[in-house]
């Protein structure tokens, strides 16, 4: 009786040892399969230089953006710039020619690209969303630049509100009186510039005053910016007398301006 029970247990033993080579075997094959996405931080600075080299040779230059670098490389950017004290000391570090981070890109190109972002989107742009395809530069470019994306922003809105309103010193044009009083000098120009419409656009809501069309909700949508008193009327070309409107308002109108 004993003896058959140690049988047992030695069978049961047996399949229980079994089972765990069959499971082992499973687990040999498949290991391999699951991996951790290999990381650059804390390791040693040539890594990090020769990441970069080989991130540059990838796209077939001697050289490398923030933006290229976010896409390409295996690293953050800022991990960079903390590592080696700035993006254009890195690439020196690493023996590559300078990029247009070293060359420096002007401050108007930097809120220009801020704006395209901020029309495509119909909102301020988040951090997570400056970057490629819809962004020409990264965030990282900001930071660099002005020492956040907040700061960024800030300086943004001062560019953008930074263009009077009315240019009497640059206003040279004269509305012709149709009573044959004396004529007048306009205090603005007809035109109404790119930073001006960004501003009556984003205060509409990026939709049309009239009708409430968006380009946002409807693809197709053409919005205008437009004189609310019509300049040939004598109306200026302030804010406050400028709106949004779609094509299909505004046809038949003057004085229209394409988004």
């Amino acid at each position: 009786m004993e003896a058959a029970c140690n049988s047992g247990r030695q069978v049961k033993t047996k399949s229980q040892s079994l089972d765990w080579l069959f499971y082992r075997t499973l687990d040999d094959q498949n290991r391999m399969k699951f991996e951790l996405e290999k990381s650059l931080r804390g390791v040693p600075n040539e890594e990090l230089l020769e990441d970069l080299r080989r991130s540059a040779k990838g796209i077939g230059r001697n050289t490398i953006t923030m933006a290229e670098y976010e896409k390409f490389g295996t690293a953050h950017p800022s991990t960079i710039q903390r590592r080696f004290g700035s993006w254009p000391n890195a690439l020196k570090m690493a023996g590559l020619q300078p990029s247009r981070s070293k060359i420096g890109i002007p401050d108007s190109e930097l809120f220009e690209n801020i704006k395209s972002l901020w029309m495509m989107l119909g909102r301020q742009p988040r951090y997570s969303e400056v970057k490629t395809p819809n962004s020409q530069f990264s965030a990282g470019t900001y930071e660099n630049r002005f020492g956040s994306w907040s700061i960024a922003l800030q300086e943004f809105v001062k560019w953008v509100n930074s263009e009077p309103e009315d240019k009497i010193e640059q206003a040279a044009e004269i509305l012709p009186h149709t009573d044959n009083k004396s004529s007048e000098k306009r205090r603005t120009r007809r035109e109404i510039s790119d930073r001006q419409r960004f501003r009556i656009l984003v205060r509409d809501g990026f939709r049309c005053k009239a009708c409430g069309a968006s380009p946002l909700t409807t693809p197709g949508v053409e919005l205008h910016v437009d004189h609310i008193i019509p300049w040939s009327k004598g109306g200026e070309t302030m804010d406050d007398n400028l709106e949004a409107k779609c094509a299909q308002c505004n046809l038949g109108k003057g004085n229209a301006f394409h988004v």
